[in-house]
């Protein structure tokens, strides 16, 4: 009989900090948003006794989220803790790439593509243009633009910025769990705009959440490992801290606990805060040969595959 485990999904702007998730996880997942909710949750499942896995609901747009997540459940006393162990994000920058190209291949090419997402911080959102830029790349469609709910441009201006570059048709595509609205001056544009979405069908999300919480749980149980202290540096090489003038150089510590990408249904068996140039993002399934092609690569391919 399995033993029980206590599931909490920690949410940021991508799933509208827990509202995107509603009615769609399964019943038992506790949703939450960062600190403070987040802290009574932990302590909360750590006084009952039982084991808990929290799970930071990234895309890989907000490693922020996942480095919060990681200093919270540090500050919760170890006695109301328990046996609580931080899973790897949800899904990385490279699964976003892989995840907008396999939806992007369920509309014409001939189709513009708006990729939204709620706004997050000027480098969250910068790393949305650099996804987009990816989708184009090794995708089939030769117009791939960005818009953001709450942030500029907005997904209006998207619309009319597509239209103005030649797009006959306009599919809007959510980069987070959150549906885009479609907007009300999309109804007077002189392009169709269909919405598109969910990005991750409600089976799939669930399943990459499972195998989330079964690699977290057998970390702990093989590694004595709780996640903490990789999920700390999830963000140390993220926005203004990492920014230098011209000319200066640097010689920080890249600690990547969390840059290991691997296609939802495979396993892993990497120790965790293991150092990589962090210019290269790895995308391989057990036995298969590391690669630094990016989002083309086999590791992208099986991501696709997966969900399609």
């Amino acid at each position: 009989m399995a033993e029980p485990v206590a599931v909490i999904a920690v949410c940021g702007h991508e799933a509208a900090y827990g509202r995107a998730l509603d009615g769609v996880l399964d019943a038992g997942v506790s949703v939450v948003s960062s600190g403070r909710e987040l802290f009574r949750s932990i302590a909360e499942h750590g006084r009952r006794g039982v084991e808990t896995v929290v799970v930071p609901m990234t895309l890989g747009r907000d490693p922020e989220l996942v480095a919060d997540t990681a200093r919270t459940l540090r500050a919760v006393p170890a006695g109301e803790r328990g046996t609580t162990v931080l899973a790897e994000p949800f899904g990385t920058a490279q699964h976003l790439v892989a995840w907008l190209r396999a939806a992007a291949g369920k509309v014409p090419e001939t189709s513009a593509l708006l990729v939204t997402a709620p706004s997050g911080g000027p480098f969250e959102d910068a790393e949305l243009y650099r996804i987009a830029a990816l989708v184009r790349r090794y995708g089939r469609n030769g117009l791939v633009e960005v818009a953001f709910t709450g942030g500029d441009p907005d997904p209006a201006e998207g619309i009319r910025r597509c239209r103005l570059l030649g797009a006959q048709r306009v599919a809007l595509f959510p980069a987070a769990f959150a549906l885009p609205d479609v907007p009300a001056a999309a109804a007077e544009a002189t392009v169709p705009v269909d919405r598109m979405g969910p990005l991750i069908p409600a089976s799939a999300l669930r399943r990459v959440l499972g195998e989330r919480i079964a690699d977290a749980r057998r970390r702990l149980r093989e590694h004595g490992d709780d996640g903490v202290a990789a999920g700390l540096t999830a963000a140390e090489n993220h926005g203004h801290s990492h920014t230098h003038p011209p000319g200066e150089g640097h010689d920080h510590d890249h600690g990547h606990g969390h840059e290991h990408t691997h296609a939802p249904g495979e396993g892993h068996d990497h120790g965790h805060g293991k150092h990589h140039d962090p210019g290269h993002h790895h995308e391989h399934g057990p036995g298969t040969p590391h690669t630094h092609d990016q989002p083309s690569a086999p590791g992208a391919d099986r991501v696709i595959r997966s969900i399609a």
